[in-house]
């Protein structure tokens, strides 16, 4: 094999490494912009300004809708197209740990995905009025959330930390109230509580202790 050939595969993984860090640095761009000003007032000539590229290269990466989703996906799970937060590197290792220390170690991660995506969950909610692509991924990311919660439920009630009686499907709705975005925009964001306080509110009302 002569040494052109043997340069062109690294050539061609240098610039697939390449295009996915611009990838990610426009998607973290457009959901610092969306978060800050909106879906309707962010252009995409500020997200390359942003990300430091062309116009054209944020064009070719997607339409604004695409781009609000993507940057959801990775503010809340870390990385673009994760279905479920539960499959995720943030969530390595939890089912693995004993009973308290898995409810705990669940309630942080989700706590940490909501500080880190509710203002950003809040301009996809209003996005997916106006916009046919954003409303189909919101109801694609509410069908992951409900099957996540139904999972969490069942190992909950597997493992008897939290056995108050009730059905699976019943808890799996319970903790996804208390758990969701909207629940730490309200009492984080609007007032003012610390994560701390956040988080040990939802194990009080989790346990009951």
């Amino acid at each position: 094999m002569s040494d052109a050939s043997r340069s062109r595969p690294y050539r061609s993984a240098l610039r697939t490494e390449q295009a996915r860090r611009t990838r990610r640095r426009i998607l973290e761009a457009a959901g610092e912009l969306f978060a800050a000003g909106g879906f309707q007032a962010t252009t995409l000539a500020a997200i390359a300004r942003s990300a430091g590229v062309s116009a054209e290269t944020v064009k070719n990466a997607g339409t604004k809708a695409e781009l609000l989703i993507g940057a959801f996906e990775v503010v809340f799970a870390g990385e673009e197209g994760a279905g479920s937060l539960s499959a995720t590197a943030a969530a390595d290792g939890v089912l693995s740990l004993p009973d308290e220390e898995f409810l705990a170690a669940t309630a942080a991660t989700i706590a940490a995905a909501n500080a880190r995506s509710s203002r950003l969950w809040t301009v996809l909610l209003g996005a997916s009025l106006s916009d046919s692509q954003v409303d189909a991924a919101l109801s694609g990311m509410l069908a992951h959330r409900r099957a996540d919660y139904r999972l969490l439920a069942s190992e909950l009630h597997r493992r008897r930390v939290i056995d108050d009686g009730a059905g699976i499907d019943d808890l799996a709705a319970r903790l996804s109230f208390l758990m969701s975005p909207e629940s730490h925009q309200q009492l984080v964001v609007q007032s003012g509580w610390t994560t701390a306080r956040y988080h040990d509110w939802i194990m009080r009302a989790l346990t009951g202790r």
